[in-house]
């Protein structure tokens, strides 16, 4: 429409040169001429855009996504701080949840294992100096933990490690010789330098009259809550979860969980404690399946009590 105009109106300008007086009209011929010129251009020296409609424009525009956000149609792992053992944030996927959990993924002394073809050997016995104390109770969202109050702990190899934690796992994580057992706990310690070890003790079913005092007590004080912690008004002694038979596996391995941290000592008590089916069934209600799958043995010497 502009174009039509602007043509229009110079066509008549020329025009109007053209129709001067003789003597004008030479002296205005070479402006003529140039606006004669100027309209045979395509866009007349004008820049002409050619914006489309508002609906195509729209129909074409692409999603626009805000800053920090994600574009819905993308599925976005979960952040790392959110691991877990089903979905997008499975062990198949923690390697892929931060950098800090690369050996989850690349590790090469990772656990839990299935024990076997181990070497007999006269194990030194594990010192324990375990003593009854007071405790807390969390349900973290992923196991129940249980908090003890510091001054418990194992010596072994010549060092000392302090009980800093211990929590359950179903079924449990290790295996003896293919062997799965109901339930695990995982009884974390930790020397002066930051090294780990983590005492495995299996758990099968026993008579339904014998419950665990221990774990009976941790189970008194589950909180209502997830992330909430308990302080329990009994005290609990951490010489009942072990078993009678002190002997045991060990090798090195890894925690089974993010980070997946390696070089932490394993020891895994041979003989399991008894739980009955109704203590089994209230972690089963809360965590039916909270173990990771089997990592690779990856030739590592596996040590085993005479």
């Amino acid at each position: 429409m502009l174009r039509n105009r602007l043509a229009l109106l110079l066509s008549l300008a020329a025009s109007a040169l053209v129709s001067l007086s003789p003597a004008r009209a030479d002296d205005d011929a070479p402006l003529a001429s140039r606006l004669a010129d100027r309209l045979k251009e395509p866009n007349m020296g004008l820049k002409v855009e050619n914006k489309p409609r508002a609906a195509e424009h729209n129909k074409e525009a692409k999603p626009k996504v805000a800053k920090g956000k994600t574009d819905p149609k993308m599925p976005a792992l979960p952040p790392a701080s959110q691991w877990a053992y089903a979905g997008d944030a499975s062990p198949a996927h923690w390697a892929e949840l931060a950098p800090d959990n690369k050996l989850c993924g690349i590790g090469t002394r990772q656990s839990p294992i299935d024990i076997r073809d181990t070497i007999k050997v006269d194990l030194e016995k594990i010192q324990f100096d375990y003593r009854p104390g007071s405790f807390s109770v969390v349900d973290n969202g992923r196991a129940i933990e249980v908090d003890p109050v510091q001054g418990n702990s194992l010596t072994v190899m010549g060092r000392r490690f302090e009980l800093t934690q211990f929590h359950f796992h179903r079924p449990s994580e290790e295996r003896i010789n293919g062997r799965s057992y109901e339930m695990v706990m995982h009884l974390v310690h930790k020397d002066a330098e930051g090294n780990l070890a983590v005492l495995a003790i299996l758990i099968e079913r026993g008579p339904d009259n014998k419950p665990q005092p221990a774990v009976q007590a941790v189970l008194n004080n589950l909180p209502l809550e997830r992330s909430q912690s308990v302080m329990a008004s009994v005290p609990l002694d951490p010489m009942q979860l072990l078993p009678q038979d002190r002997s045991y596996f060990t090798y090195m391995g890894s925690l089974t969980t993010p980070p997946c941290k390696e070089n932490v000592l394993w020891m895994v008590m041979r003989t399991p404690v008894q739980l009955t089916a109704n203590q089994i069934a209230i972690f089963a209600r809360l965590y039916p399946m909270n173990a990771r799958p089997l990592q690779a043995t990856s030739g590592r010497l596996i040590k085993e009590s005479n």
